[in-house]
């Protein structure tokens, strides 16, 4: 689980605009955004280098000191100049405690199919439902030599308590296909 939270400080944007974005970032300070709950969206820069290791995780919290105000929101999505890798703005969305919400998360294959044969992914990434406090950073899914033709639905996948899939029971997430390799070994025989 990705539970860790960071905590920083931000402070409170009053011009906007691309120079006093320009102006934010030069000062070491990423511009950014916090949406939720019907309130109106407030404006906010924080530290860049945090933000810069803040974003290395999927799905972080971050829990925010506004004005001495303690707050804890979530980043939806960040965006990085191309050219320079710096992050330009992140959007934050604020987050209540036991409130369930949805993030999407990687798949991660484990093990591997019998040999001539490969885990053709239709799900790189997955969508769940869980609480902000209990973030899986992936799900797993396991191949123990298992040969071609053998699949992985959303209802086979093991999920941490108390979160779910977003996604129908029937819903193919990955499948073992037989590679060229494998069909070139089953021809050798019979040519002989």
């Amino acid at each position: 689980m990705s539970n860790a939270v960071a905590k920083l400080i931000a402070e409170t944007r009053t011009s906007f605009g691309k120079g006093a974005a320009r102006k934010s970032r030069a000062a070491g300070r990423t511009p950014a955004v916090i949406y939720g709950h019907g309130s109106e969206p407030r404006h906010i820069t924080l530290p860049a280098h945090e933000v810069a290791l803040v974003l290395r995780h999927k799905n972080a919290l971050i829990e925010l000191v506004i004005d001495g105000k303690d707050e804890t929101v979530l980043v939806k999505s960040a965006t990085k100049d191309v050219v320079t890798q710096v992050i330009e703005h992140i959007d934050l969305v604020t987050v209540v405690k036991g409130e369930k919400i949805q993030v999407e998360v990687p798949v991660h294959v484990v093990g591997e199919p019998i040999s001539g044969a490969t885990v053709d992914l239709e799900h790189k990434t997955v969508k769940l439902i869980c609480e902000a406090s209990n973030i899986p950073e992936y799900i797993e899914i396991s191949f123990n030599k298992e040969p071609a033709g053998f699949h992985v639905l959303a209802k086979d996948v093991k999920l941490p308590a108390g979160v779910s899939m977003d996604l129908p029971a029937d819903e193919l997430i990955a499948s073992v296909v037989e590679t060229a390799a494998g069909h070139a070994g089953e021809a050798a025989p019979a040519a002989e």
